[in-house]
């Protein structure tokens, strides 16, 4: 029997941790809780749970904070959740490594679809995992051990930011419009999100171009999606 999924939800709300719980173990998942961001912490490193729900609005230490120590110690995909719908909320949630982002009030059916859709995409296929390495000027890809390198040092991305990379390393020198690359990196529930790309894009580019505001490998098609570039003499 395939072991089940453990989610950990972080919420000073007790009605808000009784209503997320209620439905996730009625969905099959085992549930961990957490009052506070210390509390949620703790139970990431001691628990290792297979996806982190996160509140933005916590007491002491918001949930930005809480989202960036999870990731100075582990990669556990994260849902945001959040009162606030600005756009400011949404990229700064992004920017501390969110994977995805839920606003309160929310649908419990809404929930319950990203959060089959944030597990589902933090697996791979073995197609992917047994490719021969890529490289793109300094850029270097190895799938299988997962790793990515800019001339020859390591760099760290988050498990969207990975998936994102390998797609459109995958696909090499191919234009993909938003829509697909949204339903490939964030599952087919998704396809209107471009925010998400935009934000995401941006993020590689710092992490693997030489000059991040003139990109000569995360090329942008306006209007269209984005494409790798991949020079001849690497291929």
């Amino acid at each position: 029997m395939a072991r089940k999924a453990t989610i950990l939800v972080v919420d000073d709300e007790p009605h808000v941790l009784r209503l997320v719980r209620a439905n996730l173990e009625s969905s099959g998942y085992k549930v961990l809780t957490a009052a506070d961001g210390d509390e949620g912490i703790q139970a990431v490193e001691c628990e290792l749970p297979d996806l982190v729900i996160l509140d933005v609005m916590l007491p002491r230490m918001d949930g930005y904070a809480v989202c960036q120590r999870i990731r100075e110690i582990s990669t556990v995909p994260v849902i945001m959740l959040t009162a606030r719908s600005a756009q400011v909320d949404l990229v700064h949630g992004f920017e501390v490594g969110a994977d995805d982002y839920l606003t309160k009030p929310f649908d419990v059916t809404e929930l319950l679809m990203r959060v089959q859709a944030v597990l589902r995409r933090s697996k791979w296929p073995e197609e992917v995992m047994t490719r021969q390495g890529f490289k793109a000027g300094p850029i270097e890809l190895d799938f299988a051990q997962h790793r990515v390198a800019v001339n020859g040092d390591p760099v760290k991305l988050t498990p969207t930011e990975y998936r994102l990379l390998v797609y459109l390393a995958t696909n090499a020198n191919r234009v993909i419009v938003h829509r697909e690359l949204l339903r490939a990196v964030w599952g087919p529930e998704y396809g209107e999100e471009t925010e998400y790309l935009r934000v995401y894009v941006r993020y590689l580019r710092q992490k693997l171009e030489p000059d991040p505001s003139n990109p000569i490998y995360l090329l942008t098609q306006p209007g269209a999606g984005y494409m790798l570039y991949q020079p001849e003499e690497d291929k």
